[in-house]
């Protein structure tokens, strides 16, 4: 094929994907279908897998009628029939969010005789992720079993994160160590699941089982590792680990996860200044616009207000905003959580509305909660009350409820404090929490009798309070 050739194709396939991208934004199923004649006729459509997989998304999104039938259709009029043409498509379609056609794509793949190969598997285990289709990635897993990709550290990596995902750690054990010959990536996998599952001892285990079985720490285990460190408060590990990643990582302020993730443990740990020291080191190496990325900031601002330095959490988010750091909704309930409890109403209601205003973002259920409890710890409870009352359903829950009947009983308002307990046991019947907040302001009031019926009642539904718990750590 001749350079000029090869270049008219280009082009030609370039026009196409753009016509097929405009004609599904406008919804406009005939001239996909002009388009697809036209291919047709023409044979472009064999020129690229990629440009077939744009022609059956565009018909899915156009068409609200389209389904696995007309999938499969499609699918037929692939030319050559290959591992690789098939390959491409799987992986488009995962990439562009169609993880249910990535999945009948390896159906018609395995009923109709295309060679499967490890990318495939892989790509395909990956959809199942996606659409979180568990039933079909244990059917895939017994698929691979009986053809013998299992031996394959890229497939069993893929089966891993699987289960991973899907919070069925036992299954993801079970084929981490089945696995031959192990990797980072697929310990990695694991080490996601345990995280997910708050399994942090089991965390810890595997870390150490990765330095036996000689596997490097990458910037993703660093950050499990660190993470691992704070939810189990050991501080004495976590500084080993922040140690061993600045003798070996030589590019930490390029990764804001793993500075992020560090001011995390340290503030965790009631650190604050090595948290700050880190939040300083990170601005060493800023971007090249000067600026320290937002993760970063919202971390830092989360570490001052987690240690009640609610002032400075004021403070670092003016200096954010003169930096030019557009916040994120983080930073916001942040932020407006430090000024209820600093007593700043008026600014703590500004910024909730320069969220909209300023930024172009709406508030979510976290924002409002954070706007009720400011106003209830200012003793705004009728406005508080109103807030809520009018607010849309999708913004309302239990946490809302709870913040405003705390405050009734702080104040000892005992009418408003009923109301608010009823609003919140309609979302959550099985809350012991609103149980106990409940029982409290009728002890405030001498109500016995009722404290006695809400025994009665919580007995009788075999409810019980969680009993609380604290991580520390023993030296010697």
């Amino acid at each position: 094929m001749s350079r000029s050739h090869h270049f008219h194709i280009k082009q030609s396939l370039d026009f196409f994907s753009s016509f097929l991208r405009h004609s599904t934004e406008t919804k406009n199923l005939t001239p996909i279908k002009k388009l697809h004649a036209h291919l047709i006729r023409t044979h472009f459509q064999f020129f690229s897998p990629s440009l077939h997989t744009k022609l059956i998304l565009s018909y899915s999104r156009a068409n609200p009628n389209f389904g696995a039938q007309s999938l499969s259709s499609l699918f037929k009029f692939i030319i050559p029939r290959s591992s690789l043409t098939f390959n491409i498509i799987i992986a488009d379609f995962c990439r562009n969010g169609s993880a249910d056609f990535a999945l009948m794509a390896f159906s018609f793949m395995h009923s109709n005789g295309v060679p499967i190969d490890s990318y495939a598997l892989c790509s395909t285990l990956s959809a199942c992720s996606l659409v979180q289709n568990v039933m079909f990635g244990k059917q895939m897993h017994a698929f691979v079993g009986k053809s013998g990709w299992l031996s394959s550290v890229f497939v069993g990596s893929a089966i891993v994160d699987l289960y991973a995902k899907n919070g069925l750690i036992g299954d993801a054990v079970e084929v981490f160590d089945e696995i031959p010959m192990k990797n980072t990536v697929c310990a990695n996998a694991l080490l996601a699941g345990y995280g997910e599952a708050k399994m942090w001892v089991e965390g810890l285990e595997l870390l150490r089982k990765m330095y036996v079985l000689d596997l490097k720490y990458d910037h993703f285990t660093l950050s499990a590792s660190l993470r691992t460190c704070a939810c189990l408060s050991a501080i004495a590990l976590g500084k080993q680990v922040h140690a061993y990643l600045l003798r070996m990582i030589y590019d930490i302020p390029s990764d804001v996860h793993l500075q992020s993730t560090l001011i995390e443990m340290y503030g965790k740990s009631g650190m604050v200044e090595k948290a700050w020291n880190v939040f300083n080191f990170a601005g060493l190496e800023q971007k090249e616009d000067g600026k320290r990325d937002i993760i970063v900031w919202t971390s830092i601002l989360s570490v001052y207000g987690r240690n009640g330095c609610y002032k400075r959490v004021i403070e670092l988010y003016s200096q954010m905003l003169m930096e030019g750091i557009k916040p994120d909704r983080v930073a916001f309930v942040t932020v407006i959580s430090a000024c209820g409890h600093t007593g700043e109403v008026d600014l703590g209601i500004k910024y909730f509305d320069s969220m909209q205003s300023d930024f172009g973002l709406q508030p979510g259920q976290e924002h409002y909660s954070c706007l009720v409890d400011l106003l209830c710890r200012a003793g705004e409870l009728d406005k508080a009350w109103k807030l809520v009352n009018d607010m849309k359903s999708q913004h309302c829950n239990v946490s809302l409820w709870g913040a405003l009947l705390r405050a009734c009983l702080e104040h000892g308002k005992i009418e408003l404090g009923n109301l608010a307990a009823q609003k919140a046991l309609e979302l959550d019947p099985q809350n012991t929490g609103i149980f106990v907040m409940l029982s409290n302001l009728y002890a405030i009031f001498g109500l016995w009798n009722e404290i006695e019926h809400l025994r009665e009642f919580v007995s009788k539904e075999g409810m019980c309070k969680d009993v609380g718990c604290s991580w520390i750590e023993i030296t010697s």
